[in-house]
């Protein structure tokens, strides 16, 4: 269904009436579990309309322990469904390859979601594959404009598009990452060991806590660390990157750029890796691992050191985290999670580009394409961020001018014990949560303990090295997904099935040439280019 054209005239008065009414509207104070349908300020003016009422399916990505509660109990819900007169069927899956193996078993039988979350590299091809549908006329300023205020740049946007077409746009980023290792520091303080700073110091503590009885249960049942491979991939939590000086995805060396995974300095790395596993000191289902499970391991009390992006995760106030969860599950009173990291000075990751975008199914027809455009701009608004991340005004948090505050019986009542279910919400924030300073908001959370603002101040010392500036798309032709596959199967070969990493060199050059690396992030290359104003060159004979 395409969108009928309107004279410039009306189409200013419309606009004119709209703003008129979403100025003169005031805010209910949200202290319904129902917010009001009227407008509010910075609210898409098209919620304030009341339209027919629509089905919407969406799925996204959210934690599988997570659960949605009744519909009476769902505020959120409710909120949505008399803001926009939608029936939301909300579905949920962690993201990795249970999610995609879902999201293609519902393309093939054609029950497709209205809108759904995916990683980069996936919706590249989904675009290809004509399941994504056209955005040009929904992603814009005047329909998004809570999106554009506060998360995302008309520059983000276009740089972002892939093969000529506008068919996908970025959730909410921050350019800042809380990329951590964590290590179990009352395990360090039982051996008398000191929290590491370098790599040889890291390793050291691995063999201890793999042969030392950390724990002290009398059972050689521990290992120094633990990551997630989902059966294919070498993971970047290793520290054998960050010892040769690899970090990140992709970043940019004297004017070249660099694709970590494939640079020549990959031999070094692999050999390293091969000689802490060979030392035992890694969870040997490191590699069989999904996503996650490492974690899980972690908090029952199996492994000490792990890698995190979550800021809070060992915060004494993230009921979801390492540190509330390990001790829920070992019974240990003082298990203590520390952060560190042995590049912290150096470089612990790159500045966020945007890199996970919502995409809408092309048999949505444009009323609910449009629909849930400003449902999730909504979300991306103050309003809708409250209530997805605090819950309900006066019932979950109290509000003093900008200052917010959790009312944490409540909170936990309705919310936590309920499934967690704000935190499925929460999809199109996850990138951001915290940020209320984006609404120039303060949050007072007498549950964030010394300890947790010690770790939030320590995560801060952090060095993060700049992007390359720009998010990198192939264009037709390219296929990334296969140069990737193999690339992931060289370095699985050589951790398992080779005397050591001598023949990376060669499998490199193939990787470079008969899987099109060259061209392919030669391509990238020109797309920096094109962004900094700087002559920058792939050279893939380093």
């Amino acid at each position: 269904m395409r969108m009928k054209k309107t004279t410039t005239i009306t189409a200013v008065l419309l606009a004119t009436a709209l703003i008129a009414a979403a100025c003169s509207s005031k805010s209910d104070g949200g202290t319904n579990a129902s917010p009001s349908v009227s407008a509010e300020a910075g609210e898409s003016p098209a919620a304030s309309v009341k339209k027919e009422k629509l089905a919407l399916t969406w799925f996204v990505n959210a934690a599988n322990s997570s659960q949605l509660p009744a519909a009476d109990k769902d505020s959120v819900k409710k909120a949505i469904a008399e803001k926009f007169n939608v029936d939301l069927k909300l579905l949920y899956m962690a993201s990795g390859p249970d999610y995609l193996s879902k999201i293609n078993t519902m393309i093939a039988s054609g029950d497709i979601p209205d809108l759904f979350y995916m990683d980069g590299l996936e919706s590249v091809k989904y675009i290809k594959d004509g399941i994504a549908r056209e955005m040009t006329n929904l992603v814009t300023p005047e329909a998004m404009p809570n999106y554009f205020k506060y998360w995302i740049t008309p520059t983000d946007l276009k740089q972002y598009q892939v093969q000529n077409v506008f068919k996908r746009a970025p959730v909410p980023y921050t350019k800042k990452v809380s990329r951590s290792y964590y290590v179990r520091k009352d395990w360090l303080d039982k051996l008398g060991m000191k929290m590491p700073e370098t790599y040889d110091e890291m390793v050291t503590v691995m063999k201890a806590f793999t042969e030392k009885d950390p724990d002290g249960n009398g059972k050689n049942d521990t290992f120094g660390f633990s990551t997630s491979g989902n059966g294919t991939t070498l993971p970047f939590d290793f520290p054998e990157f960050i010892k040769n000086g690899l970090v990140g995805d992709f970043v940019l060396e004297n004017d070249q750029f660099v694709d970590v995974r494939t640079d020549i300095r990959m031999q070094k790395v692999l050999d390293d890796v091969r000689k802490l596993l060979a030392m035992n000191v890694v969870d040997p289902d490191w590699l069989l691992n999904k996503s996650g499970q490492h974690i899980e391991k972690a908090t029952q009390g199996k492994v000490g050191i792990v890698l995190s992006a979550g800021g809070n995760d060992a915060y004494d106030n993230n009921a979801n985290g390492l540190q509330v969860k390990t001790k829920a599950v070992t019974g240990v009173a003082n298990v203590d999670w520390q952060p560190f990291h042995i590049g912290d000075k150096t470089g612990t990751w790159v500045e966020l580009l945007p890199s996970n975008p919502f995409l809408i199914s092309s048999k949505t027809s444009e009323e609910k394409a449009k629909r849930s455009i400003e449902i999730l701009d909504w979300l991306a608004s103050e309003d809708g961020y409250l209530l997805t991340q605090y819950g309900i005004e006066g019932v979950h948090y109290k509000r003093n001018g900008k200052q917010i505050e959790r009312i944490e019986d409540a909170y936990k009542r309705d919310v936590l014990d309920n499934g967690n279910f704000l935190s499925i919400y929460n999809w199109f924030a996850n990138f951001v949560q915290g940020q209320t300073d984006k609404f120039g908001l303060e949050i007072i959370d007498k549950s964030i303990t010394e300890r947790d603002k010690a770790i939030s101040e320590k995560l801060k010392t952090y060095k993060l090295l700049p992007s390359v500036g720009t998010s990198l798309t192939v264009k037709e032709g390219m296929d990334l997904a296969t140069l990737r596959k193999k690339m992931s199967e060289y370095h699985i070969q050589i951790l398992f099935k080779e005397k050591d990493a001598s023949n990376w060199p060669q499998y490199r050059a193939e990787l470079m040439n008969k899987y099109g690396g060259k061209n392919i992030f030669g391509y990238y290359a020109e797309q920096v280019t094109q962004a900094s104003g700087k002559s920058i060159k792939f050279m893939s004979d380093n």
